[in-house]
């Protein structure tokens, strides 16, 4: 029977093709448009790390006291000092824990006739790895003894490995970094997490590059690497210079710690408020402890990292589809009881009103699966238009993958068919009696 409705229902959109192609348009654009704006929000509001997110906690500390957040504004700094982050670092109250920031410097081909690279990368400690894990494709990476002595090593990424040495596996290979050799212990293979949920603070949550190198902390604050990240200060250093900036209370280091149960969580919380009532008692703090303790999908909501843009987007986009498809039940309306004789003489012959519905049903299907395709290829122009509407790191991040395709497909099918479900019990109501006595 199917086929036989699925003809009775071609035949009648070519009855009427000017209305066929209004609603497989209103269709089309309605899909495209909100599959176009949630393709951009699922990559922005994705966890980075689903399988261990909440085993992963950002503690803030409040060094800087009341009057430099203002009595509207309790939270405390979003990134930490060097003191504060070295303090936590010897203390080692977590699982795994790392303080890092952000680096950019240049490494120096073997070859001469090459110029310098410039790279991005951070400088992390040994625990940094096992907490994040990421892919290795050769190597891994280096050791608590590499942090102690401030060991020349780096793990560099898949990216760099093929720019320096052609893709082969590099390890024990040396590469300058800033006039200095450093030993190759590992190279990274895909990986470019978003949002970038290490460093919130200096990246802004996105970043469409990778990332390059990373080195000991240790070390790169012995060569006195620079940071490249954001510094914020509440008051101008005594000191200039990298070494200044250590001994100021300026922020310029994120701090990630790893805690695998409620208990680990709890110790922790108390151990930062010990730590700041200690600070407050040695006179370094003048206030109460202000302490923040969060996993990353509620640090990425504290630092709003999913932009509200994208959210309006979605909610706009989510409201044009509701037009259209409101607009396509109208014109399914008017086109099913424009039908009422036929309607009434199939009745009549003892068609049961579950053929009627079947029949309309399989029409708008047959709607829903033509704006669908249409959908899909709007969705496509659409994801590749998005970088003119949203800033470039966000807009590289939406992809159109198979389950984006399908989805489209079937929310064009389903929507269609839901707006169907009125005009066609409308039509399934129609008399076959005053049908046969009008006509």
């Amino acid at each position: 029977m199917f086929s036989y409705y699925l003809d009775l229902a071609t035949r009648s959109l070519k009855r009427s093709r000017g209305l066929t192609v209004l609603m497989v348009l209103a269709i089309g654009f309605g899909v495209a448009a909100s599959m176009t704006t949630f393709a951009v929000f699922r990559a922005v509001s994705g966890d980075p790390i689903p399988w261990k997110s909440s085993k992963l906690f950002v503690p803030q500390i409040d060094m800087w006291g009341p009057k430099a957040h203002g009595k509207d504004n309790s939270e405390p700094p979003d990134a930490m000092d060097y003191t504060d982050a070295m303090a936590l670092m010897r203390a080692h109250r977590a699982k795994y824990q790392s303080a890092l920031y952000q680096i950019s410097p240049s490494v120096v081909p073997a070859d001469a006739s090459k110029h310098p690279i410039n790279v991005s990368g951070h400088a992390v400690y040994s625990e940094f790895f096992p907490m994040v894990e990421p892919p290795f494709k050769y190597g891994s990476g280096w050791t608590a003894q590499d942090d102690t002595q401030r060991a020349a090593v780096a793990v560099i990424s898949s990216k760099l490995n093929e720019k320096l040495f052609g893709g082969e596996n590099s390890l024990g290979r040396t590469i300058n970094i800033e006039g200095k050799d450093y030993r190759v212990v590992g190279v990274l293979g895909d990986w470019n997490p978003q949002p970038r949920f290490y460093d919130i603070v200096n990246t802004g949550g996105f970043s469409s590059g990778t990332e390059d190198v990373f080195i000991p902390f240790e070390r790169a604050i012995a060569v006195g690497m620079p940071n490249d990240g954001n510094t914020n200060c509440n008051e101008i250093p005594a000191e200039s210079g990298f070494v200044g900036l250590q001994r100021s209370s300026c922020i310029w280091m994120a701090f990630l710690v790893q805690l695998d149960d409620a208990a680990a969580v709890q110790a922790y919380r108390e151990y930062l408020d010990g730590y700041a009532k200690d600070q407050q008692l040695a006179g370094r703090f003048g206030w109460a402890p202000n302490n923040r303790l969060r996993n990353i999908p509620d640090w990425l909501d504290s630092q709003h990292v999913v932009p509200s843009d994208t959210k309006v987007s979605l909610l706009v986009a989510l409201g044009l589809l509701v037009v259209c498809l409101v607009n396509t039940a109208g014109l399914l309306l008017a086109k099913f009881l424009r039908r009422s004789s036929e309607i009434g003489v199939r009745r009549a012959l003892g068609a049961k009103r579950s053929a009627i519905y079947a029949q309309f049903l399989t029409e708008a299907g047959i709607v829903g699966a033509a704006g669908g395709v249409l959908g899909l290829l709007l969705t496509g122009v659409g994801v590749a238009s998005v970088s003119w509407v949203l800033p470039k790191d966000i807009a590289a991040l939406a992809r159109i993958d198979l389950s984006l395709l399908a989805l489209t497909l079937l929310v064009a099918v389903v929507a269609t068919v839901l707006a169907g479900l009125y005009p066609t019990f409308r039509a399934s109501r129609v008399q076959p009696a005053w049908q046969l006595k009008s006509n």
